[in-house]
Protein backbone atom coordinates (compact mmCIF):
# COMPACT_ATOMS: atom_id res chain seq x y z
CA UNK A 1 0.00 0.00 0.00
CA UNK A 2 1.80 3.30 -0.99
CA UNK A 3 1.38 5.67 1.67
CA UNK A 4 1.19 9.43 1.50
CA UNK A 5 2.88 11.76 3.81
CA UNK A 6 2.04 15.45 3.26
CA UNK A 7 5.00 18.53 3.33
CA UNK A 8 3.61 19.04 7.31
CA UNK A 9 5.56 17.80 9.96
CA UNK A 10 3.20 14.83 10.69
CA UNK A 11 1.40 14.99 14.25
CA UNK A 12 0.49 10.88 14.37
CA UNK A 13 1.90 8.25 16.02
CA UNK A 14 5.27 6.83 14.02
CA UNK A 15 3.94 4.08 11.37
CA UNK A 16 4.23 0.22 12.30
CA UNK A 17 7.28 -1.51 11.35
CA UNK A 18 6.01 -3.28 8.96
CA UNK A 19 5.49 -0.12 7.09
CA UNK A 20 8.97 0.64 6.41
CA UNK A 21 9.70 4.55 6.53
CA UNK A 22 12.51 5.77 3.61
CA UNK A 23 14.51 8.84 3.65
CA UNK A 24 12.02 9.62 1.00
CA UNK A 25 9.52 10.40 3.40
CA UNK A 26 11.31 12.06 5.63
CA UNK A 27 12.00 14.28 2.86
CA UNK A 28 8.15 14.99 2.13
CA UNK A 29 7.70 15.59 5.61
CA UNK A 30 10.52 18.50 6.00
CA UNK A 31 10.12 19.71 2.94
CA UNK A 32 13.14 19.18 1.64
CA UNK A 33 15.07 16.62 -1.01
CA UNK A 34 16.26 13.24 -0.46
CA UNK A 35 19.79 13.97 -0.85
CA UNK A 36 19.34 16.58 1.28
CA UNK A 37 17.88 13.87 4.32
CA UNK A 38 20.73 11.64 3.06
CA UNK A 39 23.40 14.56 3.89
CA UNK A 40 21.68 15.25 7.14
CA UNK A 41 22.02 12.26 8.60
CA UNK A 42 25.44 11.28 7.89
CA UNK A 43 26.04 15.07 9.91
CA UNK A 44 27.52 16.64 6.51
CA UNK A 45 27.71 20.42 7.42
CA UNK A 46 26.61 21.92 4.04
CA UNK A 47 23.43 21.04 5.68
CA UNK A 48 22.63 24.06 7.94
CA UNK A 49 22.52 22.92 12.19
CA UNK A 50 18.98 24.19 12.13
CA UNK A 51 17.58 21.68 8.86
CA UNK A 52 19.88 19.18 9.99
CA UNK A 53 17.97 18.96 13.65
CA UNK A 54 14.85 19.61 12.32
CA UNK A 55 15.18 15.79 9.84
CA UNK A 56 17.08 14.18 12.88
CA UNK A 57 13.98 14.84 14.73
CA UNK A 58 11.24 13.89 11.73
CA UNK A 59 13.61 10.72 11.72
CA UNK A 60 13.23 9.90 15.29
CA UNK A 61 9.41 10.32 15.47
CA UNK A 62 8.94 8.56 12.13
CA UNK A 63 11.32 5.58 14.17
CA UNK A 64 13.37 5.72 10.69
CA UNK A 65 16.56 3.98 10.97
CA UNK A 66 19.69 4.18 9.20
CA UNK A 67 20.76 0.81 7.28
CA UNK A 68 24.59 1.68 7.53
CA UNK A 69 25.71 -0.82 5.22
CA UNK A 70 23.71 0.16 2.91
CA UNK A 71 24.84 3.50 3.22
CA UNK A 72 28.20 2.71 3.55
CA UNK A 73 28.26 0.30 0.70
CA UNK A 74 26.83 3.28 -1.54
CA UNK A 75 30.28 5.39 -0.46
CA UNK A 76 32.22 2.81 -1.36
CA UNK A 77 33.57 2.00 2.10
CA UNK A 78 33.32 -0.84 4.57
CA UNK A 79 32.90 1.42 7.66
CA UNK A 80 35.43 -1.08 9.05
CA UNK A 81 38.79 -0.67 10.39
CA UNK A 82 41.65 -3.38 10.44
CA UNK A 83 43.79 -3.89 13.42
CA UNK A 84 47.30 -5.67 12.61
CA UNK A 85 49.77 -6.80 15.13
CA UNK A 86 53.24 -8.51 13.59
CA UNK A 87 54.95 -11.24 15.36
CA UNK A 88 58.00 -10.28 17.03
CA UNK A 89 61.28 -12.57 15.97
CA UNK A 90 61.39 -14.66 19.25
CA UNK A 91 60.37 -18.50 20.01
CA UNK A 92 57.37 -17.89 21.20
CA UNK A 93 56.07 -15.66 18.02
CA UNK A 94 52.27 -15.47 18.73
CA UNK A 95 53.22 -13.91 22.55
CA UNK A 96 51.51 -10.44 21.56
CA UNK A 97 53.35 -7.59 24.11
CA UNK A 98 50.69 -6.72 27.21
CA UNK A 99 51.21 -2.88 26.29
CA UNK A 100 49.35 -3.58 23.20
CA UNK A 101 46.21 -5.41 24.55
CA UNK A 102 46.00 -2.97 26.90
CA UNK A 103 45.90 -0.60 24.20
CA UNK A 104 43.52 -3.05 22.84
CA UNK A 105 40.49 -1.80 24.95
CA UNK A 106 40.63 1.82 23.94
CA UNK A 107 41.11 0.93 20.28
CA UNK A 108 38.06 -1.26 20.51
CA UNK A 109 35.51 1.07 22.22
CA UNK A 110 36.49 4.34 20.60
CA UNK A 111 35.67 2.47 17.11
CA UNK A 112 32.32 1.63 18.51
CA UNK A 113 31.97 5.55 19.16
CA UNK A 114 32.52 6.24 15.75
CA UNK A 115 30.59 4.36 14.13
CA UNK A 116 33.20 1.57 12.85
CA UNK A 117 33.40 -2.29 13.24
CA UNK A 118 37.27 -3.62 13.67
CA UNK A 119 38.64 -6.60 12.19
CA UNK A 120 41.35 -8.02 14.01
CA UNK A 121 44.56 -10.19 12.26
CA UNK A 122 47.63 -11.96 13.79
CA UNK A 123 50.05 -11.07 11.01
CA UNK A 124 53.54 -12.39 9.25
CA UNK A 125 55.95 -9.97 8.11
CA UNK A 126 56.51 -13.06 5.45
CA UNK A 127 52.79 -12.26 3.96
CA UNK A 128 51.49 -9.93 1.47
CA UNK A 129 48.98 -8.50 4.17
CA UNK A 130 48.97 -4.93 2.71
CA UNK A 131 47.67 -6.57 -0.27
CA UNK A 132 44.74 -8.67 1.88
CA UNK A 133 43.27 -5.24 3.02
CA UNK A 134 43.66 -2.60 1.07
CA UNK A 135 43.49 -4.53 -2.38
CA UNK A 136 39.94 -6.78 -1.15
CA UNK A 137 38.89 -3.47 0.64
CA UNK A 138 37.73 -5.46 3.88
CA UNK A 139 38.62 -2.46 5.52
CA UNK A 140 38.61 1.69 5.43
CA UNK A 141 42.25 1.42 6.50
CA UNK A 142 44.58 -0.03 8.84
CA UNK A 143 45.58 -0.01 12.21
CA UNK A 144 49.75 -1.53 12.83
CA UNK A 145 51.06 -2.61 16.21
CA UNK A 146 54.25 -4.16 16.65
CA UNK A 147 57.18 -4.50 13.94
CA UNK A 148 59.69 -6.53 15.09
CA UNK A 149 62.59 -5.47 13.36
CA UNK A 150 62.08 -1.88 11.78
CA UNK A 151 64.62 -2.48 8.93
CA UNK A 152 62.71 -5.58 7.37
CA UNK A 153 59.36 -3.80 8.03
CA UNK A 154 60.26 -0.34 6.65
CA UNK A 155 60.14 -2.63 3.01
CA UNK A 156 56.19 -3.48 3.89
CA UNK A 157 55.55 0.43 4.82
CA UNK A 158 57.08 1.52 1.67
CA UNK A 159 54.80 -0.48 -0.36
CA UNK A 160 51.59 0.69 1.99
CA UNK A 161 53.07 4.24 0.61
CA UNK A 162 52.80 3.61 -2.53
CA UNK A 163 49.49 2.30 -3.32
CA UNK A 164 48.38 4.85 -0.96
CA UNK A 165 47.01 3.03 1.52
CA UNK A 166 45.15 4.82 4.48
CA UNK A 167 47.48 3.45 7.54
CA UNK A 168 48.59 4.63 10.96
CA UNK A 169 51.04 2.63 13.17
CA UNK A 170 52.47 3.02 16.60
CA UNK A 171 56.18 3.22 16.63
CA UNK A 172 58.98 5.54 16.72
CA UNK A 173 58.32 9.14 16.02
CA UNK A 174 60.43 10.65 13.58
CA UNK A 175 61.06 13.47 11.01
CA UNK A 176 61.91 10.90 8.24
CA UNK A 177 59.46 7.86 9.54
CA UNK A 178 56.92 6.51 6.89
CA UNK A 179 53.13 7.34 6.63
CA UNK A 180 51.31 8.39 9.80
CA UNK A 181 52.82 7.40 13.22
CA UNK A 182 51.56 8.12 16.93
CA UNK A 183 54.05 7.15 19.66
CA UNK A 184 55.36 7.84 22.86
CA UNK A 185 58.81 10.15 23.95
CA UNK A 186 61.18 7.45 24.18
CA UNK A 187 64.54 9.90 24.38
CA UNK A 188 62.66 11.60 27.14
CA UNK A 189 61.51 8.53 28.86
CA UNK A 190 64.91 7.21 28.94
CA UNK A 191 66.29 10.30 29.97
CA UNK A 192 63.45 10.18 33.56
CA UNK A 193 65.06 7.00 34.23
CA UNK A 194 68.44 7.99 34.23
CA UNK A 195 68.15 11.22 36.41
CA UNK A 196 65.54 9.28 39.14
CA UNK A 197 68.62 6.54 39.18
CA UNK A 198 71.12 9.21 39.48
CA UNK A 199 69.04 10.94 42.50
CA UNK A 200 68.91 7.62 44.03
CA UNK A 201 72.92 7.60 44.21
CA UNK A 202 73.41 5.38 41.76
CA UNK A 203 76.23 5.59 39.45
CA UNK A 204 77.16 2.34 37.54
CA UNK A 205 73.92 2.06 35.42
CA UNK A 206 73.38 -1.27 33.17
CA UNK A 207 70.90 -1.03 29.88
CA UNK A 208 69.32 -4.56 28.71
CA UNK A 209 68.17 -4.17 25.41
CA UNK A 210 68.93 -3.88 21.79
CA UNK A 211 69.63 -0.41 21.21
CA UNK A 212 70.02 -0.31 17.31
CA UNK A 213 68.96 1.53 14.18
CA UNK A 214 66.57 -2.08 13.82
CA UNK A 215 64.79 -1.44 16.89
CA UNK A 216 64.51 2.48 16.82
CA UNK A 217 62.03 2.93 20.14
CA UNK A 218 64.73 0.64 22.44
CA UNK A 219 67.78 2.58 20.80
CA UNK A 220 65.91 6.00 21.47
CA UNK A 221 65.40 4.83 25.66
CA UNK A 222 68.91 4.27 25.57
CA UNK A 223 70.00 7.49 23.79
CA UNK A 224 67.93 9.16 26.99
CA UNK A 225 69.74 7.44 29.46
CA UNK A 226 73.31 8.19 27.72
CA UNK A 227 72.28 11.91 27.24
CA UNK A 228 72.02 11.95 30.76
CA UNK A 229 74.93 9.96 32.32
CA UNK A 230 77.41 11.82 30.14
CA UNK A 231 75.83 15.03 31.42
CA UNK A 232 76.63 14.04 34.52
CA UNK A 233 79.95 13.27 33.78
CA UNK A 234 79.69 9.49 33.75
CA UNK A 235 80.88 7.10 31.66
CA UNK A 236 79.02 5.13 29.57
CA UNK A 237 80.60 1.54 29.50
CA UNK A 238 79.29 -0.49 26.66
CA UNK A 239 80.07 -3.86 28.81
CA UNK A 240 77.16 -2.77 30.35
CA UNK A 241 75.05 -2.81 27.52
CA UNK A 242 73.56 -6.16 27.03
CA UNK A 243 71.16 -6.89 23.26
CA UNK A 244 67.98 -7.82 24.38
CA UNK A 245 64.17 -8.06 22.40
CA UNK A 246 61.15 -8.01 24.53
CA UNK A 247 60.43 -10.73 26.28
CA UNK A 248 61.02 -12.11 29.76
CA UNK A 249 63.01 -15.42 29.41
CA UNK A 250 64.96 -13.31 26.30
CA UNK A 251 65.35 -10.75 29.48
CA UNK A 252 66.37 -13.53 31.65
CA UNK A 253 69.14 -15.02 29.86
CA UNK A 254 70.21 -11.09 28.86
CA UNK A 255 71.09 -10.53 32.85
CA UNK A 256 72.94 -13.77 33.81
CA UNK A 257 75.16 -12.81 30.75
CA UNK A 258 75.19 -9.35 32.11
CA UNK A 259 76.17 -10.72 35.44
CA UNK A 260 78.82 -13.42 33.83
CA UNK A 261 80.66 -9.74 32.53
CA UNK A 262 81.62 -9.50 36.16
CA UNK A 263 81.71 -5.44 35.32
CA UNK A 264 80.27 -4.12 38.78
CA UNK A 265 76.91 -1.94 38.50
CA UNK A 266 73.88 -0.87 40.91
CA UNK A 267 71.35 0.06 38.48
CA UNK A 268 69.79 -1.76 35.59
CA UNK A 269 67.41 -0.06 32.86
CA UNK A 270 65.53 -2.54 30.74
CA UNK A 271 64.01 -1.49 27.61
CA UNK A 272 60.88 -3.02 28.51
CA UNK A 273 58.97 -4.06 31.21
CA UNK A 274 59.16 -7.74 30.17
CA UNK A 275 62.76 -7.53 30.33
CA UNK A 276 62.67 -5.91 33.40
CA UNK A 277 60.77 -9.05 34.54
CA UNK A 278 63.58 -11.56 33.48
CA UNK A 279 66.09 -8.90 35.06
CA UNK A 280 64.32 -9.21 38.25
CA UNK A 281 64.73 -13.13 38.39
CA UNK A 282 68.20 -13.52 37.23
CA UNK A 283 69.38 -11.07 39.93
CA UNK A 284 67.05 -13.12 42.26
CA UNK A 285 69.12 -16.02 41.48
CA UNK A 286 72.45 -14.58 42.13
CA UNK A 287 71.61 -13.24 44.70
CA UNK A 288 71.22 -9.65 44.06
CA UNK A 289 68.89 -8.01 46.30
CA UNK A 290 66.36 -5.23 44.62
CA UNK A 291 66.55 -2.55 45.07
CA UNK A 292 69.63 -2.97 48.00
CA UNK A 293 72.41 -3.60 45.70
CA UNK A 294 70.92 -3.20 42.03
CA UNK A 295 68.32 -0.77 42.03
CA UNK A 296 65.41 -2.06 38.39
CA UNK A 297 63.51 0.06 36.20
CA UNK A 298 61.53 -0.62 32.84
CA UNK A 299 59.51 0.64 30.75
CA UNK A 300 55.78 0.66 29.34
CA UNK A 301 53.65 0.19 32.68
CA UNK A 302 51.80 -2.72 31.89
CA UNK A 303 50.08 -4.38 34.47
CA UNK A 304 52.26 -6.71 35.34
CA UNK A 305 54.67 -4.29 36.41
CA UNK A 306 52.60 -3.56 39.65
CA UNK A 307 52.71 -6.80 40.36
CA UNK A 308 56.37 -8.13 40.10
CA UNK A 309 58.56 -8.42 43.56
CA UNK A 310 59.20 -5.65 44.27
CA UNK A 311 57.09 -3.49 42.50
CA UNK A 312 59.01 -2.16 39.13
CA UNK A 313 59.50 1.22 38.58
CA UNK A 314 59.32 2.26 35.11
CA UNK A 315 58.05 4.67 32.33
CA UNK A 316 54.60 4.85 31.59
CA UNK A 317 52.57 4.89 27.92
CA UNK A 318 49.24 6.54 28.20
CA UNK A 319 47.74 3.01 26.46
CA UNK A 320 44.18 4.86 26.83
CA UNK A 321 44.45 8.09 24.79
CA UNK A 322 46.86 6.17 22.61
CA UNK A 323 44.01 3.80 21.23
CA UNK A 324 41.41 6.75 21.39
CA UNK A 325 44.53 8.80 19.28
CA UNK A 326 45.55 6.00 17.09
CA UNK A 327 41.57 5.00 15.56
CA UNK A 328 40.50 8.93 15.56
CA UNK A 329 43.99 9.97 13.27
CA UNK A 330 43.07 7.25 10.73
CA UNK A 331 39.33 8.20 10.79
CA UNK A 332 40.25 11.46 9.91
CA UNK A 333 42.54 10.29 7.23
CA UNK A 334 40.06 8.41 5.35
CA UNK A 335 37.96 11.70 5.80
CA UNK A 336 40.18 13.59 3.95
CA UNK A 337 41.23 15.58 6.85
CA UNK A 338 44.64 16.77 7.38
CA UNK A 339 46.36 14.79 9.54
CA UNK A 340 49.97 14.36 11.33
CA UNK A 341 52.53 12.18 13.77
CA UNK A 342 51.85 12.43 17.95
CA UNK A 343 54.28 11.99 20.20
CA UNK A 344 52.89 11.10 23.50
CA UNK A 345 54.77 12.00 26.58
CA UNK A 346 56.35 9.86 28.89
CA UNK A 347 55.58 9.53 32.58
CA UNK A 348 57.76 8.09 35.13
CA UNK A 349 56.35 5.65 37.83
CA UNK A 350 58.33 5.31 41.05
CA UNK A 351 57.97 2.09 42.94
CA UNK A 352 59.93 -0.18 45.21
CA UNK A 353 62.50 -1.91 42.64
CA UNK A 354 64.23 2.07 41.84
Amino acid sequence: MHRRIGCAFPSHEPPPLSDRVTSFDIAAAAGVSQPTVSRALRGDRTVSAATRLRIAAIAEQLGYKVDRAASSLRRGEAKTLALLFFEDPLPDATAINPFFLSMLGSILKTCALRGYDLLTSFQQLSADWHKDYEDSRKADGLILLGYGDWETYRVRLEQLVGQKTRYVRWGSVEPNGLGLVLGCDNIGGGRDVARHLLNRGRKNVAFVGTASDHYPEFRDRYRGLCDVLRSAGLPVDPGLHVDALSSEQVGYDATRRLLARDIPFDALFAASDLIALGALRALDEAGRRVPEDVAVAGFDDIPAARLSRPPLTTVAQDYARAGALLVDTLVRQIAGETTENVMLPATLMVRVSA
